[in-house]
This record gives structure tokens, sequence and C-alpha cells, in this order.
């Protein structure tokens, strides 16, 4: 999956920061550092499925970002991001 663009609407952004004390700019930092993705749900709307990325932030926080996904553009919406769970932080680990 290739990702040119990252996209965080304002709103998203206030919730991320007030909710799981994170910056848009470290979410941003896990979908440019190569991260582990998966696919977390089907969307609603036709080409609107969730995905999550596994990674880490330049400065070693491990972050899951959930995010959906437009291939005729390439580019990523962040709808979540939250510390990783230590059993994800784990499996994360192992692979």
């Amino acid at each position: 999956m290739r990702i040119d663009y990252i996209v965080c609407p304002d709103s998203i952004a206030d919730k991320i920061a007030s909710q799981h004390r994170m910056s848009v700019r470290e979410a941003r930092q896990v979908l440019l550092s190569k991260p582990r993705i998966r696919f977390a749900e089907r969307g609603h709307v036709e080409n609107n499925d969730v995905y999550a990325a596994f990674g880490q932030t330049f400065s070693g926080r491990y972050v899951v970002v959930f995010f959906v996904y437009k291939p005729d553009t390439a580019t990523a919406i962040i709808i979540s991001a939250r510390d990783m769970s230590t059993k994800e932080r784990r499996a994360y680990g192992r692979k």
C-alpha cells in the first residue's frame, strides 16, 4: 500500500489530542515510517475501508493509527490514533 498524502480533519486532530494525548505529527510519523498495516473493517461506503497501521514514532512511542485509504489518490485519512495495548505491542515485536 502506497501512501502519498496524509489528511487529518481538525475535529479528529482535536479528539486525538484530548482523548489519547497524541499529536497528529506523531500519527503522521507512524504512517511515514513503513508501519505494519492490516485491514480493520469494511467501510460503509465503497472504497472507504478502514486500516490499522502499527509502528513507532521517531521518539520510540508505540502507536496504532486507524485510517481510511483512498486508493485512487493514495491518500490516508486519519480517523483515530492511540498507544498500542500491551498485547498489540508484544505482537508487533514478534513480527
